[in-house]
């Protein structure tokens, strides 16, 4: 008898923290249709010394092109000079 309480005890409780972690999920957002401004997909180029794609708004310009940082691009400056 005391083996069938100790089952039903912890059936109840995996029940009871299988119900308290399920209501947990997020609720389903409720957000309108029309993306905002900072969901508006940002324009990609590649660095002109090693490739490297990033935003064109983190380029650094340069002779020759656009560049992931000062150092490719005095690199590529120093390797191309006019």
């Amino acid at each position: 008898m005391k083996l069938l309480i100790f089952v039903a005890a912890v059936f109840a409780l995996l029940w009871l923290l299988k119900r308290s972690l399920g209501g947990r999920a997020a609720p389903p957002s409720s957000r309108s249709a029309k993306p905002d401004a900072a969901a508006e997909p940002k324009q990609i180029i590649a660095c002109a010394q090693c490739g490297m794609h990033l935003p064109r708004d983190e380029a650094l310009p340069g002779r020759g092109g656009v560049f992931c940082g000062d150092a490719h691009r005095a690199a590529y400056e120093k390797a191309h000079p006019e």
